[in-house]
């Protein structure tokens, strides 16, 4: 019974797996895509205007309602094709001579990262920008109490296919590791413990 018991102790150790060294975790770098898309948000400032509106969200067909100038197509457009080209409206319309326009996205609704596995709130969540693996996990109401803190999967799709890795929470939150940038289309998928 005593040599049973140590068999079944054993497998259970040997389950768990060692832990992971996120130094040895080779993920290409994150590809930082700003160009905005349905239901984005951002604010844009006509320097010396203070009565027009600056908080503006892409619709859902890839334009934006401005004063002046009406609908603006700028789904697929960095923030500053956003600014030249509202200026060029403001201009070629006779609204403003020589106008300085400030385009700043606030929030990529367009671009998502998902997480799945043992969190509280499994789901997809927008990306902000400098979004972390622990930001995101933090917005999934963090891992929950079966969860694999040194078994979490971050899959990224590259110019070669898609490239996943395993990462420890724990090096990261116990400073032996950086926190990893995340990308728009990252998954996450956070294993379950083995107990």
């Amino acid at each position: 019974m005593l040599l049973c018991c140590f068999s079944w102790l054993a497998a259970g150790v040997a389950a768990c797996g060692p832990k992971v060294d996120n130094s040895l975790v080779k993920l290409p770098e994150p590809v930082e895509s700003t160009t905005v898309g349905a239901g984005d948000s951002f604010s844009l400032t006509v320097v010396g205007e203070e009565d027009l509106p600056t908080e503006y969200q892409v619709g859902s067909d890839g334009t934006v309602d401005l004063p002046y100038v009406q609908n603006i197509k700028v789904a697929g457009l960095e923030p500053q094709e956003i600014s030249r080209r509202v200026r060029e409206a403001l201009i070629q319309g006779d609204f403003l001579r020589d106008p300085s326009v400030v385009v700043r996205v606030k929030e990529y609704r367009s671009k998502r990262v998902s997480l799945l596995g043992q969190v509280q709130k499994a789901g997809s969540f927008p990306l902000t920008p400098g979004l972390t693996l622990v930001q995101a996990i933090s917005l999934a109401g963090g891992l929950n109490a079966i969860a694999h803190r040194d078994r979490i999967n971050l899959s990224r799709k590259t110019a070669d296919g898609t490239k996943t890795v395993t990462v420890s929470l724990d090096a990261i939150t116990d400073g032996r590791s950086p926190d990893l940038l995340l990308q728009a289309g990252d998954r996450i998928y956070v294993h379950e413990r083995v107990f």
